[in-house]
């Protein structure tokens, strides 16, 4: 007996659905790599499912998690720099965050979360800044960080949750 029939999914349908698990999976892990963009795979996940035999949501529903996503994307690239240059944090703690974190990524969960700080405190102590605004200006970098990851785990943790709800 044919494997497809049993499932009772098409094989077309099946075959979108397995690449939009996988952009589905691959957009959760983007929001804490830097290198892949989270936000913008899940909704491509969502959009996969989109092209089932009977699409699962509405149009006007796809419009505004495309909405979402967009906003969720660009705001991942300003937050930090706002909590940056709130904190007072030079373009070389900036630049020693995202460094920091591309590093912390070989070190796990941890480095992630530790490597944009330590990052950002050795950019700042190399530009001359004084111990303690270097850690002020750490800490914003920090925040930044953390509360872009935030926004963007939420978003495509709620994609990952209506695609794997919708699959059949």
């Amino acid at each position: 007996m044919n494997a497809f029939v049993l499932l009772d999914i098409a094989w077309t349908d099946l075959i979108w659905i397995i690449f939009g698990v996988l952009l589905t999976v691959f957009g959760l892990l983007g929001c804490f790599l830097p290198i892949i963009p989270g936000p913008p795979l899940s909704f491509a996940g969502l959009l996969l499912l989109q092209l089932k035999a009977e699409p699962p949501f509405a149009t006007n529903y796809m419009l505004i998690w495309a909405g979402i996503t967009i906003a969720v994307t660009v705001l991942d690239y300003v937050i930090p720099v706002i909590g940056a240059k709130k904190f007072g944090a030079s373009k070389a703690g900036i630049w020693g965050s995202v460094l920091g974190l591309v590093v912390g990524v070989f070190f796990g969960p941890l480095g992630i979360i530790i490597g944009p700080f330590v990052g950002a405190l050795i950019g700042e102590l190399i530009v001359g800044k004084k111990s303690g605004k270097a850690f002020k200006a750490a800490f914003g970098t920090f925040l930044g960080f953390v509360f872009g990851t935030l926004i963007k785990l939420i978003a495509s943790g709620y994609m990952a949750y209506e695609f794997f709800t919708h699959l059949v």
